[in-house]
């Protein structure tokens, strides 16, 4: 049995080929967060309230599309392990299934938005928030769908060695969403000035856009034919739709604790006033960029467990594990030192508003404490989930989330004087429990014997 020093070269070993497959991934998920903030630095230029109502819709929003994505992400580990064993038709069963699965998602998820967008009053937003956000709320809902399927053809990519094609995706649609935010938010071009609605006509014609570029890149794409499917239409089968479920509901039910969380930290910022709710806006923002680092190495992982595991390389997972991990913690604790440092040059990129400005630059100052945390928690679960191994760690994040974070969020902002800085302050506690729980549980079944 190796030493310290062979355990050691086995983990930088496996590091590299994680971090190659990692950083196109990184890129993509970078350019669609780089998305979501030019639609607040963009709409923070239009006022505080506008601000304030993206962040509520953006925050109902996220919990259906992490629902979707946790739904689909058997599509990334099934055709990882499938291509592992050179099974190209089963990695072509896997799209085909996991497409239809993403399009079902998306148009329920979509419908059930639009029903809410009914009674938007009952969430206790401040007034001004409940007038503005209608419109863009509905529109931000119908982008559910092809967000969706552009998730199910990325993790396909990604899955069979390829994530350079949807990195380049996002990375146009990018661009398109700024110019089209331009011309729709204050009428350029001969356009209506459409406000906070036209940020969202412009979010929904990109993320369409990437769809087709995506699907036509990929069907032409000579490497991959052996692995696409000849038949879309055909019937779907119950017993891989199963398999799917199997692995994707209790993902959801991860996802969605840990997004369900960070949706409700956002409605407790409007209960608290509008200038909480818009300071949040700008600190999520800066957090959940720095986190599309972990992510994507988190995918990167996900995709490689499977494969590794597909290949009968049962050595090769903990260090494939643990250098994911101990690069997402180094990460991230420089991001930390940086939110911590800058936070007021960073808020002041999104406002000009001063107290939006003092309160987000506290905020950011939490979010450096929680940073590593967050990056460990993150690939954690993905080193699982690349296991097939989701059901304790569906556990492990409803006591993290639920039990942990949201009550004791929720006690320190409305019962000491914290406020704001409280919600946050549970955020850090239920992240710190997760991250821990998962990496030990990765290290117990990796253990010889332990998978």
């Amino acid at each position: 049995m190796g030493g310290p020093v062979s355990r050691n070269a086995d983990i930088f070993r496996e590091l590299r080929p994680t971090l190659a497959l990692s950083f196109p991934i990184v890129i993509g998920q970078v350019s669609q967060m780089l998305m979501g903030i030019t639609d607040s630095v963009m709409i923070g230029r239009v006022g505080v309230v506008p601000l304030a109502a993206s962040s509520f819709a953006s925050a109902v929003f996220g919990v259906f599309y992490i629902m979707g994505i946790g739904l689909l992400l058997p599509v990334a580990v099934l055709v990882a392990r499938a291509h592992g064993q050179q099974r190209p038709a089963e990695c072509a069963a896997y799209l085909r299934h996991g497409m239809g699965l993403g399009v079902a998602a998306g148009v329920v998820g979509a419908g059930l938005m639009l029903l809410l967008s009914l009674g938007l009053a009952h969430f206790g937003q401040p007034l001004e928030v409940v007038e503005e956000v209608g419109p863009y709320f509905r529109v931000i809902a119908l982008s559910l769908v092809p967000t969706l399927m552009y998730q199910v053809l990325r993790q396909f990519s990604e899955a069979m060695g390829h994530p350079w094609s949807a990195m380049v995706v996002l990375l146009l649609c990018v661009g398109l969403n700024a110019f089209l935010n331009w011309v729709l938010i204050w009428g350029h071009l001969g356009a209506p000035a459409l406000g906070l609605e036209g940020a969202g006509w412009a979010t929904l014609i990109s993320r369409a856009v990437a769809v087709v570029a995506l699907w036509l890149w990929l069907h032409h794409y000579k490497d991959l034919q052996a692995a696409w499917p000849r038949r879309w239409r055909a019937a779907l089968e119950r017993v891989r739709l199963r398999e799917m479920l199997a692995l994707g509901v209790p993902a959801c039910g991860q996802l969605l604790f840990e997004a369900g969380a960070f949706s409700a930290a956002a409605l407790m910022m409007g209960w608290l006033g509008t200038v909480p709710l818009a300071a949040h806006q700008i600190a999520i923002n800066c957090a959940s960029f720095t986190f599309m680092v972990p992510l994507g190495l988190a995918l990167a992982t996900s995709v490689r467990i499977g494969r590794t595991v597909g290949e009968g390389r049962s050595e090769a997972l903990r260090p494939i594990g643990y250098g994911a991990i101990g690069a997402g913690v180094v990460f991230m604790g420089v991001a930390a030192v940086n939110f911590a440092v800058f936070g007021v040059w960073l808020a002041r990129a999104f406002t000009p508003e001063g107290e939006v400005i003092f309160l987000a630059a506290r905020l950011l100052v939490v979010a450096a404490v929680f940073q590593m945390f967050d990056g460990a928690q993150v690939i954690g679960a993905a080193a699982l989930r690349g296991l097939t191994d989701v059901k304790v760690p569906t556990v492990i994040t409803f006591i993290a989330y639920w039990v942990i974070a949201l009550p004791g969020g929720y006690l320190l902002a409305f019962r000491t004087p914290f406020g704001p800085l409280g919600v946050w302050g549970g955020l850090a506690l239920g992240l710190a429990f997760a991250a821990v729980l998962l990496a030990w549980r990765f290290h117990r079944k990796t253990a010889p014997g332990g998978f």
